[in-house]
Order: C-alpha cells, then structure tokens, then sequence
C-alpha cells in the first residue's frame, strides 16, 4: 500500500469523514426491538496489512463502548488469507472476547475474498436480521461485477456495508464505493494516521446499528464528535 504511513492534510481528512457522514445518514434507522444490535466486523488478513492488525484490535472495542448503554452489541469477526482460508468466529458480545479472537489471527499473504464475506453476510440475515456490515481492506482482486451482484443482493435485505478502506489504491476505491452504493451503506477511505477517525466512525455505526438515530444522539453527546455529525446529517 503505497499509502501508508503518509499523513493525509487535514482537509483532506475532514473531506473524507464529511463524505463518509454524508452517505451513512441516507441509511434508514433499523428496528429497535429490544435485542442486541448485530454487526458483521470483516476484515482483510493478508499480508499487506499485517501492520494494520494490532492497531484494529484497539479501534475495534470503540463499538462495544458506543452500545453499552443500548443492551449491548453481538459482533461476529470475518476475515480471509492464505490460500481461499475465510473463517468466522462465534457470535461475541465484549470487546475482550473479539480482541482475544482477533489476536490469535496471524496474516498471510492470499488474494482478496470479498465475495466470500458477501455471501457470507447474505446467509447469516437469512438466518437472523443483522443491521449493519462493516468491512476494513486495502485492495480489491476478484470479479468487480460479481461484488457489485452480491452487494445487491445485500441490499435487498437490508443490510447496509460500510466500507473503510485503508490506502489508496484506486481499484478497490471504485469497488467498495459501489458495495456501499448498493447496499444502502457508505464508504471512506483513511489511513495510519486517521486511527481515531476511524475510531469514532466505527462507534458511530455501531451505536446507530443497535439503536438508530437516539442511540447516535446519545453517544455524539458523550463520546463521538463524528457520531454528531452524522446526528445533523440525518436531521
């Protein structure tokens, strides 16, 4: 990833987060029944991002937090690497149980997956709804078209991908904007030194998964200036 390490200009940051609030607020409120809300937390573990994977393990418990107040968050870690290895864990509802899970995962260098992650998020809201599906990757090398169909299969059962993309490679820009485009979610690119962005983007989703937009108004007040934001965006 030619991008790593480099510093984005601040306006650029802010350019990318505002582009990324602007398309989350489209995305309709899911139904708060009184359960859990429930995220799909996919993740690229080849090679090139072996860098990325302690600092993930970090960012991720800021979903946990952001829901704690709303009964809670089931999250199911999904990732791929090696040769055609796409594994997904248990359904987890702490961030000690994810971290421990995503710790014991070592990177191995392989082709993208993406279809499997798709396919997988597909079968399991046929099973039982999940509100939202957040991926973390930095390339793309599959059939576009065959993510592009998936994706729209996704979003006819409204389950919205919000798709954070670590570099900048332009491929995998292109493809993961129209996942998001499809399915009804949203997109935005950062990099290693948009760590608490991301941070807050991600506490962000999770609070509006479990518990739409009052979940989001609350965790904006105490916590999340980008989960204000979006509070505005969606009016």
């Amino acid at each position: 990833m030619g991008a790593r390490g480099k510093r984005l200009p601040a306006a650029a940051d802010a350019a990318k987060v505002a582009e990324f609030l602007a398309e989350a607020a489209r995305v309709p409120a899911p139904r708060t029944d009184g359960c859990r809300g429930r995220l799909l937390f996919a993740m690229d573990a080849t090679a090139s991002r072996e860098p990325s994977w302690d600092r993930a393990c970090q960012i991720q418990g800021e979903m946990f937090l952001a829901t704690e107040a709303l009964g809670g968050l089931e999250v199911q870690l999904v990732f791929y690497r090696g040769f055609g290895e796409c594994k997904a864990s248990p359904w987890v509802t702490s961030a000690d149980a994810l971290v421990r899970r995503m710790s014991a995962v070592l990177c191995r260098s392989g082709q993208t997956q993406i279809a499997k992650v798709l396919r997988h998020a597909i079968a399991e809201t046929k099973r039982r709804k999940v509100n939202a599906l957040v991926f973390v990757g930095d390339c793309m090398e599959e059939s576009a078209d065959e993510l592009r169909r998936l994706a729209g299969e996704l979003g006819l059962l409204g389950v919205p991908a919000f798709m954070f993309h670590e570099g900048d490679d332009p491929v995998a820009a292109r493809c993961f904007r129209d996942i998001a485009r499809l399915t009804g979610g949203a997109y935005c690119a950062f990099d290693a030194a948009s760590a608490q962005q991301l941070r807050e983007l991600l506490g962000a989703v999770a609070a509006y998964a479990a518990g739409g937009r009052p979940a989001l108004e609350d965790y904006g007040r105490t916590r999340g200036k980008a989960a204000r934001l979006l509070t505005r965006q969606l009016g």
